[in-house]
């Protein structure tokens, strides 16, 4: 198949003067192999439907067609909107733009799906902890290939007794694996922000029996809401929790950055029990 000749990125924010919104949290990026080399983690696109959020002047939104993907787009800033119908005619019947804020609209797609987005930072992690909730499992995405700060990332992958481990590992990693696919340095981005990033690559995994999705959020959000204070504390607010603890033969004087994810998962399934 013969791809479309595409003008640089540079030459398509100049001529839409699509200065990046610091309200928005928008950091461009403009190497199209580096776009390529995020468009391709998911694997084999061909066909597939994507979800994008915030694709901007369309960087990766090119990357994602050029890989055959049928890519529903989520922009709040109509200022790109005029870029994203070039793409449009350049990839007939593959890209379809949804103007509105990604927390507040429906994008329509049942699933399978892939999602792959350069997340603005601002909304980021709302929309992480968004796509990982819900009773319903497997969910309707097959895969999350996202852009985060390197520390938010971090945060999603680490091990238990880690400073960074805390409820956002708990939650991406009970019933998904995650992983860090590949760090981008600031430079890469236009304007370059202040920290550098990672792209996190999330997929679903069986869930435990037994346990509600709900009740871990519950239990993880006191846990590590205070995170230096012990269990015994930091839980006594959550009904049942210090009877489960001592059931489980998990000691109250721990703290949360401690416990492994199966005894968050325990503690979560007696919970839901009672």
């Amino acid at each position: 198949m013969t791809l479309p000749a595409l003008p640089p990125l540079r030459e398509v924010i100049a001529r839409h003067g699509l200065a990046a919104s610091k309200a928005l949290g928008q950091n461009f990026l403009l190497d199209e192999q580096l776009l390529g080399r995020i468009a391709a983690i998911p694997g084999d696109l061909r066909g597939c439907d994507v979800l994008e959020i915030g694709p901007g002047p369309g960087g990766l939104t090119r990357a994602l067609l050029r890989a055959g993907a049928r890519v529903t787009a989520i922009e709040m800033d109509r200022r790109c909107l005029p870029a994203l119908a070039e793409l449009d005619e350049a990839f007939p019947g593959q890209l379809s733009v949804i103007e509105g804020d990604a927390l507040k609209v429906d994008h329509g797609l049942s699933g399978p799906f892939h999602i792959v987005a350069n997340l603005p930072y601002n909304a980021g992690t709302a929309l992480f902890t968004r796509w990982l909730g819900g009773e319903h499992w497997p969910p309707p995405w097959a895969s999350l290939t996202l852009m985060f700060q390197q520390e938010v990332a971090e945060r999603i992958v680490a091990a238990p007794g880690s400073d960074a481990y805390g409820r956002l590992a708990v939650l991406a990693q009970w019933r998904s694996a995650a992983k860090i696919a590949m760090k981008v340095h600031r430079s890469a981005f236009t304007p370059p922000p202040k920290v550098m990033s990672a792209v996190v690559h999330v997929t679903p995994t069986a869930m435990p029996e037994g346990v509600s999705a709900r009740m871990l959020e519950r239990v993880t959000e006191a846990a590590f809401g205070q995170r230096r204070k012990m269990l015994r504390q930091s839980l006594k607010g959550l009904p049942g929790a210090l009877e489960a603890l001592e059931a489980l033969g998990i000691d109250a004087s721990r703290r949360a950055e401690t416990l492994t994810i199966d005894e968050f998962t325990g503690l979560a399934r007696l919970l839901s029990q009672r």
